[in-house]
């Protein structure tokens, strides 16, 4: 009777996914609106806020996405906006679905309209910008959502994703105790918060940076379990999608992060390997998670910026040639340019 009952418990379980944030239908023409408030407006007429670095004289263009419960100024205020710009490189950072000043806030919208936001304005950027490179920047989540989008039936031209640290911890590397509780807590209250409080992570060592993090009401600081399992459902599919992305690729990674394993982005690289990728696999001894705002942020804007304007050379800091101090990245990453 508790085998019945178990099995009636994980059916009913099933039919209650966790439900994704409400999309209007596609009724309008998607564009960027300059005015007062940059946006990128979707097809159901969603406002994407951009937060925009213009060069004086563009050589190329790059669509930034952020990390989960971060917004885009990840890559402004002690992010690489400016530093890029000044290269020759626009930057047009959006707030995704659920986050920053988006709808939806705390709400999750799932990775296939998540990809298809991003492709949506890497197409528009191509209409504004003809002639010039188009990159995708995607920093953790937003690493996965850039992975995620070249796997769309239709994926957007792009002429490289750098992932910065990107989220391809999904359900495949997920302890099963801990998927299990997550996969259940999602159907049973999935929206119920956590804030994550009290768990001795540190993402970064800029202390200045993570205590602004802090103070600024537009990050968010508790998040629906829903949403959660949404993430790693985004993470699954990042990983997924490692063999087939057909663009070059700059994958960024410090040794010091605590937030997505090694070896989990060790599996990526070498998923990326198996299916012929271009890719270029760099390590950085003092990085953390949050490698575009670490203290030696710089150095990695350095190498992105070398990295965009000439592909096969070898990266300024040499974080491409010593791959050992990121452990099982060495061997993953063994003979990849």
């Amino acid at each position: 009777m508790r085998y019945v009952a178990a099995i009636f418990l994980f059916l009913v379980l099933s039919a209650c996914a966790p439900r994704l944030m409400g999309v209007g239908d596609p009724v309008f023409t998607p564009r960027i609106e300059s005015r007062t408030s940059p946006a990128a407006v979707m097809a159901d007429g969603a406002h994407l806020p951009l937060l925009v670095f213009e060069a004086k004289e563009p050589k190329a263009i790059v669509v930034g996405l952020h990390g989960f419960n971060d917004y885009s100024n990840t890559f402004g205020t002690f992010g690489p906006g400016e530093f890029l710009a000044e290269q020759g490189i626009s930057v047009y950072a959006m707030d995704q679905r659920g986050f920053g000043r988006a709808p939806g806030r705390g709400a999750w919208a799932g990775h296939t309209r998540m990809a298809e936001d991003a492709a949506m304005l890497v197409r528009l950027l191509r209409e504004r910008h003809p002639g010039l490179p188009v990159y995708v920047l995607g920093t953790s989540m937003g690493g996965a959502v850039a992975m995620r989008m070249m796997t769309l039936p239709e994926p957007p031209p792009v002429d490289g994703l750098i992932l910065s640290a990107p989220a391809v911890w999904g359900w495949q590397n997920l302890n099963r105790f801990y998927a299990a509780t997550l996969w259940t807590a999602a159907r049973l209250a999935p929206s119920a918060t956590l804030t994550g409080r009290g768990l001795e992570i540190w993402p970064s060592d800029n202390i200045d940076m993570l205590r602004a993090l802090g103070r600024d009401p537009i990050v968010i600081k508790e998040t629906r379990i829903g949403t959660l399992h949404g993430l790693v459902t985004l993470m699954d599919e990042a990983y997924k999608a490692s063999p087939g992305i057909g663009a070059p690729v700059l994958l960024l990674y410090g040794a010091k992060d605590e937030i997505v394993p090694p070896h989990a982005t060790a599996a990526a690289l070498r998923s990326m390997r198996a299916g012929e990728v271009e890719v270029t696999p760099a390590c950085y001894p003092e990085g953390y998670h949050m490698l575009l705002r670490d203290k030696q942020r710089e150095t990695v804007w350095r190498d992105i910026a070398a990295w965009i304007e000439a592909r096969g050379a070898p990266l300024p800091s040499g974080a491409d040639l010593d791959l050992s101090p990121c452990g099982p990245l060495l061997h993953a990453g063994s003979g990849l340019r």
